[in-house]
């Protein structure tokens, strides 16, 4: 048989994802079927689920890749339209062997993508190019399979709104013209409370803004909108609706590890002593809250794919990141639904007293940099993270290595990670005071430096 080739930037730590036309086709996608499929049928499955977002090229590669696993012999489960969580949901509502996301995530439009699960686990790292192997040898199984179209909408929202505790609050809700908006739409219906959804239409264009809710400048709608209508809060969605964002009712972000916190001040009385997981990216005062709360803070490396199997390992009911992939294993499936993280931390904050903004005034105050993502070339990202790490551990710096280098200072933490998802290196700095910041930064900017790589300008 004939071997494929995918483009060697496509197959990801945790997905495959590339720019649609340039580094990733509508024939990658059918030999990626053809690849998976013939994993699953290897592995003793019969059959998987198929999802795809609204972005404009998503309708043709979902076609086209579910075409390739129907060719070895498996069953698809066409869920259709929806977000990623959803796709997830379908794989355990409907018991199937695993499942395909078509999606680019929180990507430009130009970009799409595969995220996977072979079996009720993610499929990543190996994984994913052991798919690439079995491409580029043309080693596929063949047999008759079939598609068929599956809905489970009404079931995903019913499975959302059960573990709703009942609080009324004023929500302002922001899909981002990404895939999650009918569901959020359908949700709030059922809801107490008002509630205000804006961009609820899926547009693969995303007319509005950019789907990323971790980039403050994507929030600038959302906080006029809960301005204007005197909401207790916004919650805002990535262009797949596996990622979260929030804003307190006087508008201040309320950052990922900030909301892992007051999540965690929640679940820890219900199971006292449970470990939590979070990335390297989140701040010291969340690991320290955890502790305070009588949890197990657990460090671990940035990915969704990675956090969920730690938290398999470990038996974890809460991790979360940065970036606002928020994972419940406690109730639900351990996979990371941003509409039903959005459900559970309204819980936790009127289990908390029911105030956002007071909720946000009562953690520790550090100061930190945002998340500093700036460019470095595919091929040398990761070059420059290692050199960067043996060079401090010939000075013998206190730092972790779960993920890149996160170095301890008297001062604070400074972070130093390549990115698995695009061709950049991610940086943070966080101290307890400003002259702290500024000397971690200098700390980082140096170390860059002696890897001949310039420091962004907002370091």
């Amino acid at each position: 048989m004939t071997g494929h080739f995918f483009h060697h930037t496509v197959l990801r730590e945790y997905d495959v994802r590339g720019i649609v036309g340039e580094t990733l086709h509508a024939e990658d996608a059918y030999v990626l079927g053809r690849a998976f499929g013939t994993h699953v049928r290897r592995a003793g499955g019969t059959k998987v689920c198929v999802g795809y977002d609204g972005r404009v090229s998503s309708p043709e590669l979902s076609t086209r890749l579910m075409e390739g696993i129907a060719s070895t012999g498996i069953h698809v489960l066409n869920v259709g339209l929806g977000a990623t969580p959803m796709l997830y949901y379908s794989v355990f509502e409907l018991d199937t062997d695993g499942g395909v996301m078509v999606t680019g995530s929180h990507n430009p439009p130009n970009y799409n993508g595969f995220k996977m699960m072979m079996g009720k686990k993610p499929c990543f790292g190996d994984a994913i190019q052991a798919l690439g192997k079995t491409a580029n040898e043309g080693d596929f199984e063949v047999g008759e399979g079939s598609i068929a179209q599956e809905d489970v909408f009404d079931r995903y929202i019913d499975r959302l709104e059960r573990d709703y505790e009942g609080a009324s609050f004023k929500v302002a809700w922001d899909p981002a013209n990404g895939a999650a908006g009918p569901a959020i739409e359908a949700l709030v219906k059922r809801l107490p409370g008002e509630h205000i959804v804006i961009n609820a239409e899926v547009d693969g264009t995303f007319p509005n803004h950019h789907a990323d809710p971790t980039v403050e400048e994507n929030l600038e709608q959302l906080k006029e909108v809960v301005a204007k209508h005197g909401c207790d809060i916004g919650l805002s969605f990535d262009g797949d609706g596996d990622r979260i964002g929030a804003i307190d009712g006087q508008g201040r972000v309320v950052w990922g590890d900030q909301m892992l916190a007051i999540m965690a001040g929640d679940l820890l009385k219900e199971l006292p002593g449970a470990p939590i997981i979070a990335d390297v990216k989140a701040s010291q005062a969340l690991f320290d809250r955890i502790a305070e709360l009588g949890g197990e803070p657990i460090m671990w490396k940035t990915g969704h794919s990675l956090i969920k199997s730690k938290m398999v390992e470990l038996g974890a009911p809460l991790a979360g990141e940065m970036s606002g992939h928020i994972f419940y294993k406690h109730k639900f499936y351990g996979h990371d639904d941003a509409i039903y993280a959005g459900l559970r931390f309204l819980n936790a904050i009127a289990k908390q007293g029911g105030d956002l903004s007071a909720l946000k005034d009562g953690l520790p105050a550090a100061i930190n940099t945002p998340e500093l993502r700036f460019d470095c070339d595919e091929d040398r990202k990761f070059e420059v993270v290692k050199e960067v790490k043996a060079r401090l551990e010939a000075e013998g710096a206190d730092m972790s290595t779960v993920d890149g280098v996160r170095v301890q200072t008297a001062d604070g933490w400074w972070l130093l990670r390549a990115s698995n998802t695009q061709a950049v290196l991610v940086a943070r700095c966080e101290a307890s005071t400003d002259e702290g910041l500024v000397r971690l930064k200098q700390a980082l900017v140096a170390a860059l430096a002696k890897s001949g790589v310039e420091a962004p300008a907002d370091l």
